[in-house]
């Protein structure tokens, strides 16, 4: 009996960094592909579970930064799907959150070619947990908003940061916020319009790598602490109550530094 030939291209989700998080279905497809195309924050320790054979094509995208043509990537993707190789597109966090995973999709699928999604843990999660804070809490938060802090150049409907924050503090939300560094100035101003200036806030930088660190602070000194502590992409921001007792504690001990000295 003849088979027909379907193309197929797996999206994988990375997850933050640590190559510890992946999961065990994203394993089985990295080392199964014959072609991965790779973000550009998908470390090699994740890398390194591909076959020795597979060709390892790196399609950096970072905000700020020169990147790939999205155009290209996908392109691409189809071309080497068309052509019968085991593609895997292996892309940072999830592919469905701020990955471009929903773009990459459309465009495969009207091509005939098939797509399976594989998650990955968001650095939104990852980094929040990390510092043994929960995204929802049944005391201060009662939901979650992933919103990006980067819109799509030239955008006519941007994110209205005013009516976001207002709903976040009435309905008691964490707001988590991607590639909002560069804008945080904006940010802190836009939401100091609907939210209290002590608002908790969290900015974590590399996220389940040996390097992150993060800061604490209060949500009218958000631009000023980044500043300070040099905080650059790729971190997240995070805004909201759950951070109350992280904040108090730190507050708590500069208090004491400062008595003793």
């Amino acid at each position: 009996m003849k088979h027909t030939f379907q193309p197929h291209v797996t999206l994988v989700g990375a997850g933050p960094g640590d190559p510890e998080l992946l999961t065990l279905k994203a394993v089985k497809a990295i080392a199964s592909a014959t072609v991965l195309l790779v973000d550009d924050l998908v470390g090699d320790a994740i890398t390194a579970h591909a076959s020795h054979t597979a060709r390892i094509i790196h399609v950096g995208k970072r905000g700020g930064c020169k990147s790939t043509p999205q155009a290209f990537i996908e392109k691409l993707m189809a071309q080497e799907a068309l052509a019968g190789e085991t593609v895997v597109r292996l892309k940072g966090g999830d592919p469905f959150i701020f990955g471009r995973g929903g773009e990459e999709v459309e465009h495969l699928q009207a091509q005939g070619i098939a797509v399976t999604i594989i998650n990955g843990i968001t650095s939104g999660l990852a980094g929040v947990s990390s510092l043994g804070i929960p995204l929802t809490h049944r005391q201060h938060a009662h939901g979650v908003v992933f919103i990006t802090g980067h819109a799509k150049q030239g955008a006519a409907d941007s994110v209205d940061w005013v009516a976001l924050g207002k709903t976040a503090q009435q309905a008691k939300l964490t707001l988590v916020i991607y590639m909002g560094v560069s804008g945080a100035a904006h940010l802190q101003q836009a939401l100091l319009q609907s939210m209290r200036p002590h608002t908790p806030v969290a900015v974590i930088h590399q996220i389940s790598l040996p390097d992150q660190r993060h800061v604490v602070c209060e949500l009218q000194q958000l631009h000023d602490t980044i500043l300070r502590e040099a905080l650059t992409s790729p971190s997240v921001i995070v805004v909201g109550d759950v951070f109350k007792g992280l904040l108090a504690k730190q507050q708590s001990e500069i208090g004491r530094v400062v008595a003793a000295s």
